[in-house]
């Protein structure tokens, strides 16, 4: 079944090479797949988790092929499916403190009210501004506290990847050959099949660490396994050429903590085995920074050391992040009880500095626009799930995906669904399958 998944995908990434609008038609199959799926499905909780799992790695891939009703379809449907799953089958208690959350943030939308009124601006910049806070707010309440078998969770990953796979099909079709569309170090949106590199660049990295963690915890196939290694390949040589180094980096940073813990929890032979296959992963990764180096005409290494297309060394290596968290925080000392309001900082910023960018930070955007209130958020977010699980003992992917979570949002801020689903996957609680027993008398 995996590996007629698995085709399956490379086929979609060709069709929508070739016709892209058939991926609305695509959107509209998958919502009534998943939604019939959860219906006659026995594990409510494993099939909610799966349809969400789907939905968050295509979601950047609908917006790349324009597959979308709208903008934030792909949050909207993570919600829509954990909504369902809360009907079915409810929330453990202990998820109230999650409520708090959502309650702290209700202060900067009554701002923003008060500020612009109730019209059309205002229900677009609190949709756009919260719609990732919210999905959060849904997928931890739903997720944590539960439990689920080890072989269960890894199918969820599964489908994380597996419209990750008919992207990256599609993002080298789109683009072949890079050697003549790369002529300085920003970030390209045409090496990112056509669309913003930031996010590519982000949902490739999550794929690269999924797929890296399955070299140590193997597919049962060899066929299998040995197919997606290549496909792990394949997407961190595309990940890197988008150009958009926090993705990249974020994946490293897991690849590190995740192996740390692999190494504290494992037995002598399989800390052995991961030696050799360590090797073997800085073998590949030399030859793909090597041909990452030749399709870039060397600027992939400037990219990374800070540098412009001459070789000259950049001032500011956030690539203008760090003038827009200044204007954040120069807010919130200004309003640091209540905050400017929801979605107000980029007519703020506007007025004040002329730069209409939109926050890459979501952490700054949570104290300029939210005060106080905003820090006893993200505290909840942290704390939280951290007392609950200190040591990571309950779930090995729990310090990777926690970090994934934070880094991206820092990055990225919440423009994906992909940190807020991916931080409620690690409030799961993994339990090893039970085996039959024989009882005699």
């Amino acid at each position: 079944n995996i590996l007629i998944t698995i085709l399956f995908h490379i086929g979609l990434g060709i069709v929508a090479f070739i016709y892209r609008p058939i991926m609305i038609l695509y959107l509209l199959g998958m919502i009534s797949y998943f939604l019939i799926r959860i219906a006659k499905g026995k594990n409510k909780f494993l099939e909610v988790l799966i349809a969400a799992a789907y939905v968050t790695g295509i979601e950047v891939f609908l917006r790349m092929t324009k597959a979308y009703f709208l903008y934030e379809t792909g949050k909207y449907l993570v919600i829509l499916f954990i909504v369902v799953g809360l009907f079915y089958d409810g929330f453990k208690m202990k998820a109230y403190l999650y409520l708090l959350f959502i309650l702290a943030l209700i202060p900067g939308v009554l701002i923003t009210y008060d500020t612009i009124s109730y019209d059309e601006n205002f229900r677009m910049s609190i949709l756009f501004n919260l719609s990732g806070p919210l999905t959060l707010f849904f997928v931890a309440l739903y997720t944590y506290g539960k439990k689920i078998t080890y072989k269960d969770f890894l199918k969820i990953l599964n489908f994380l990847v597996f419209p990750l796979i008919a992207m990256t099909v599609y993002i080298f079709l789109y683009n072949p050959d890079l050697r003549d569309i790369i002529t300085n170090t920003a970030a390209s949106s045409a090496a990112s099949g056509g669309y913003g590199p930031n996010q590519v660049s982000t949902v490739l990295g999550l794929g690269v660490f999924v797929l890296f963690a399955r070299l140590f915890i193997p597919y049962h196939k060899k066929l299998i396994q040995f197919l997606m290694m290549f496909i792990l390949a394949a997407m961190t040589y595309r990940g890197i050429l988008t150009f958009s180094r926090g993705g990249v980096l974020v994946a490293g940073i897991m690849m590190v903590v995740f192996l740390i813990s692999f190494f504290l929890f494992t037995n002598l032979k399989s800390k052995v085995n991961s030696v050799f296959k360590i090797v073997g992963v800085f073998g590949v990764l030399f030859f793909i920074w090597t041909m990452s180096l030749i399709q870039s005409g060397g600027l992939i290494e400037n990219r990374y050391t800070n540098k412009d297309a001459l070789g000259r060394e950049k001032d500011d290596f956030t690539s203008g992040r760090e003038e827009i968290i200044n204007t954040e925080l120069t807010a919130f000392f200004e309003h640091p009880f209540l905050g400017v309001g929801v979605g107000s900082m980029k007519s703020i910023r506007l007025e004040e500095t002329g730069i209409a960018a939109a926050t890459h930070n979501e952490v700054s955007r949570m104290l300029s626009e939210h005060g106080l209130f905003g820090i006893f958020a993200l505290l909840i977010l942290l704390i939280v799930p951290i007392a609950n699980n200190p040591l990571g003992l309950k779930n090995i992917y729990f310090y990777p995906f926690l970090l994934f979570w934070l880094l991206t949002i820092s990055h990225s801020a919440m423009r994906i669904a992909a940190p807020a689903f991916i931080y409620g996957l690690g409030l799961i609680t993994i339990t090893r399958e039970k085996k039959n027993t024989l009882h005699r008398k």
